[in-house]
C-alpha cells in the first residue's frame, strides 16, 4: 500500500511538471473576409477564457486572402516534407501553426449552407497534406464554430468537424451547436444563447486540453 501511495505521489509529480514546462497553444482560423466580423467575435471569446488558462491563442486570417484548392497532384505523400508543394500562397504557414498547436479552432460563417471557399481550401489541402504525413494532427484538440443568419450553419459544423474526425483529432462539445444566430457585424454579442455556447465550449476545451496534457 505504502509502495503504491508513493507511486502514485510521483505520478502526480511528473504531471505537475509537465503542465509546467508545456506552454498550450491553441490557434484559430478565421474564414470570414470580415475580419472584425461575428466569427472573429466568437473566436475572441473563446480565448478570453483560454487565456484565463495560460493557453497561447493566436488568430490566423484565412477568410479574404487568395487561397487556391488542392490540385489532388498527389506531391505531399511522394516527398512527406510536412508541405504542400504549391508555396504561393497562406497553406504552408497554416499547416507551420497547426502543428505547433495543441487546439485548432476553425471558424467559418455560413454561406449557402456551406463554408466559405477559403475555408473549404484550408481544410482539403492542410487535411491532406496531414495524411500524407503520417498524421501530423492527430489526437490534437479540434473545435469548429460557424456564424449564420437563419438556417444552413449544420452542414458548415460538420464540414469542420469532419476535418477533424479524419485527422484523427479530439472534438469536445458544448450546450448547443457551435453556432450563432448573427447577420450584421455585432449582432454575435446580442445572441446570449451563440454567447453561453462558446462559453461552454471553452470550457470544455480546457478541461480536455488538462486531461490530455496531464
Amino acid at each position: 500500500m505504502l509502495a503504491a501511495a508513493i507511486l502514485a505521489g510521483k505520478a502526480a509529480r511528473l504531471r505537475t511538471q509537465k503542465k509546467e514546462e508545456h506552454i498550450m497553444r491553441a490557434v484559430a482560423f478565421n474564414g470570414s473576409p470580415r475580419t472584425n466580423g461575428n466569427t472573429h467575435a466568437m473566436i475572441q471569446r473563446i480565448f478570453e477564457k483560454l487565456i484565463q488558462h495560460d493557453v497561447a491563442c493566436v488568430e490566423y486570417q484565412v477568410g479574404g486572402k487568395r487561397i487556391g484548392g488542392c490540385r489532388a497532384c498527389g506531391s505531399c505523400k511522394k516527398v512527406q516534407n510536412r508541405a504542400c508543394i504549391y508555396d504561393d500562397d497562406c497553406i504552408n504557414e497554416a499547416l507551420a501553426l497547426m502543428e505547433e498547436a495543441d487546439i485548432i479552432i476553425l471558424g467559418s460563417p455560413t454561406y449557402f449552407a456551406a463554408l466559405t471557399p477559403e475555408m473549404k481550401a484550408l481544410i482539403d489541402r492542410c487535411g491532406y497534406v496531414s495524411r500524407a504525413n503520417g498524421g501530423m494532427l492527430r489526437r490534437k484538440i479540434g473545435a469548429s464554430l460557424t456564424a449564420v443568419r437563419r438556417a444552413g450553419a449544420l452542414n458548415v459544423f460538420q464540414a469542420m468537424n469532419n476535418f477533424f474526425f479524419i485527422n484523427e483529432m479530439i472534438v469536445p462539445g458544448s450546450s448547443y451547436w457551435n453556432l450563432a444566430i448573427a447577420r450584421d457585424i455585432g449582432a454575435f454579442a446580442a445572441d446570449d444563447e451563440g454567447v453561453a455556447t462558446m462559453d461552454t465550449l471553452a470550457e470544455n476545451i480546457i478541461w480536455l486540453a488538462d486531461r490530455i496534457i496531464g
